[in-house]
């Protein structure tokens, strides 16, 4: 009785869990639809069905969703016997002989396989791209079919040259490494004088940071801001190897002790957690790189009891490792082979990845202690601030029953890396590193800028089901340079102008003294560009009426 009154969140009516269906076209052999043909049938019925059907509030897609582990003894039989269906023999027999046909017919042409590979080499030669003959076939065949899919295609997805991982000195949705403009010349060598003086000036490396940091100097520059370098010239070298003889004493101290009762549930999800760290990118799936973060979480973890380790600190090892290798890398590191680096330099690489990614977790620790209260009061501010600048989106989300926790944790949670390619992260956190309270403060800003940036598709959705997998899929692959410092920018305004927000009482109030605001610091803008000192007279009570809502 107790099985069957069970009511679990993610339950649904159909025994079936997760409407597991056929997955055409990815069986082996190959599915063959003429001796299939009622199978195709009743798969487009559930389909249609299921697809005439779309959530429209929380509780109805929670109605209609079911997990795969919410199964009883009942089920899981039927689960597996619909998992243990197999072909038909004589299919898989006859599939198998027209593959072996098809493969000796190839091997009986060698002189038209030796024509092919000759004008394949001809083309090399010539150095032009030439199609095969099959591929004229096949785009004379299909070119009027496909000519609209392609035009499709083309209008739907921007016509940009793939972004390399780490971020180049020019803009980083450039093809290749373009010449740098003037101003960034200038910049570059401003960053080389405040680097090379006997005592850095911190905070005017924060102000030229802000807007980015070029690939060669941001190693330096992001140990400095950290404060895990000291600003000292003279005292870096013995600095640096203090910190990292300290690194390697914790590991010789703690790291034995992983294998102990009382560490091995912390190891264990470290373990689990590392391949899903960037899996789609190869560096990080080398075994030498996970050993490497796994002793640098477990040592925090050790060294941190108060928090311990939490999902979603090991995205915040990656963005320090990827800047600290491509100090001793030319090209891109996405496939870089770290083996091929001495056993000196990966571990400097490994004790500087600890010791910043320690300094950014000192600022918000309490995001990850006990119940996360740092992130619960992050994302209740970004309702609050949401529900003041965009109203239109806000009312939107209550309409539809979209809780910010739902999709705005894992923004504060992992800092929008899972959100934004790892290139635009690391410019990102350029700004952040230059910021007073980057990882904390203006993070928060940041991720009401990032949402804003999506108010046309978010009023487009009108379900439940459809806002919740856009706000967690958001299209950012293509993102570069220009989008984050559009996005920063953005950012940097509502912070800015976060006193209208913050004082302006009711709703009818806080239209109008938001507007007033607003038209009061464009005037200062203005008057600051163009030098109008006549404008001060017209805008004057304006200016004085925002001042005195903000004060009273």
């Amino acid at each position: 009785m107790a099985n069957e009154n069970r009511r679990q969140f993610w339950k649904r009516n159909s025994k079936v869990p997760g409407s597991i269906q056929q997955v055409y076209g990815a069986q082996h052999p190959p599915f063959d639809p003429r001796l299939h043909k009622n199978l195709l049938k009743e798969g487009s019925k559930m389909y249609t069905q299921s697809k005439s059907k779309r959530a429209s509030s929380f509780h109805e897609f929670a109605k209609s969703t079911s997990d795969a582990w919410d199964i009883g003894d009942d089920e899981e039989e039927e689960f597996m016997a619909v998992a243990s269906q197999s072909l038909n023999s004589k299919v898989a027999m006859a599939t198998a002989a027209q593959v072996i046909q098809n493969h000796n017919k190839l091997m009986d042409q060698p002189g038209e396989k030796l024509h092919q590979s000759e004008s394949i080499d001809e083309a090399k030669t010539n150095g032009k791209v030439v199609k095969s003959n099959s591929e004229v076939q096949l785009s004379k065949s299909s070119g009027v079919s496909l000519g609209r899919i392609t035009l499709q295609k083309q209008q739907s997805l921007p016509s940009r040259p793939l972004i390399p991982l780490v971020a180049r000195i020019s803009d980083q949705n450039a093809s290749g490494a373009p010449q740098m403009t003037i101003r960034e010349k200038s910049r570059h060598e401003k960053f080389k004088q405040l680097l090379s003086s006997a005592h850095t000036d911190l905070e005017e490396l924060r102000k030229y940071s802000w807007s980015g940091v070029p690939r060669d100097v941001r190693s330096v520059t992001w140990r400095l801001l950290s404060g895990y370098l000291p600003a000292n010239m003279e005292r870096r070298e013995i600095t640096l190897q203090r910190k990292r003889e300290e690194y390697f004493g914790f590991i010789e101290q703690y790291y034995d002790s992983r294998n102990e009762e009382h560490h091995q549930d912390t190891y264990r999800q470290i373990h689990i957690d590392i391949p899903r760290t960037n899996p789609l990118i190869p560096l990080f799936q080398q075994p030498s790189v996970q050993e490497i973060f796994e002793r640098i979480l477990f040592i925090w973890a050790i060294r941190h009891p108060a928090s311990g380790y939490v999902q979603g600190i090991n995205d915040l090892v990656t963005p320090f490792f990827v800047v600290f290798l491509s100090e001793h890398v030319e090209e891109d590191v996405e496939n870089f082979d770290v083996t091929n680096l001495s056993e000196d330099v990966q571990r400097n690489i490994e004790a500087d990845s600890f010791w910043c990614m320690s300094k950014l977790l000192d600022g918000i620790q309490d995001n990850y202690t006990f119940a996360q209260p740092g992130i619960q009061k992050k994302v209740k501010a970004l309702e609050e601030l949401i529900s003041r600048i965009d109203e239109q989106v806000h009312i939107h989300f209550r309409k539809y029953e979209v809780e910010y926790l739902q999709f705005a944790f894992r923004w504060m949670n992992n800092l929008l890396m899972r959100e934004l390619p790892l290139r635009c992260t690391i410019r990102l956190w350029d700004t952040y590193q230059s910021e007073p309270e980057g990882f904390s403060h203006f993070h928060l800003y940041v991720c009401a800028a990032f949402l804003i940036k999506w108010r046309k598709e978010i009023l487009e959705e009108d379900d439940f089901q459809g806002l919740l997998m856009l706000l967690q899929n958001l299209p950012t692959i293509h993102w570069g340079n220009e989008e984050v410092g559009l996005l920063l920018a953005e950012a940097y305004r509502l912070n800015k102008n976060r006193t209208c927000w913050k004082y302006s009482p009711g709703q009818a109030a806080s239209v109008e003294s938001e507007s007033l605001c607003f038209s009061s610091m464009t005037f200062h803008q203005n008057y600051l560009m163009n030098g109008y000192q006549s404008e001060i007279l017209i805008h004057f009570p304006s200016v004085i009426f925002c001042f005195l809502i903000i004060v009273l």
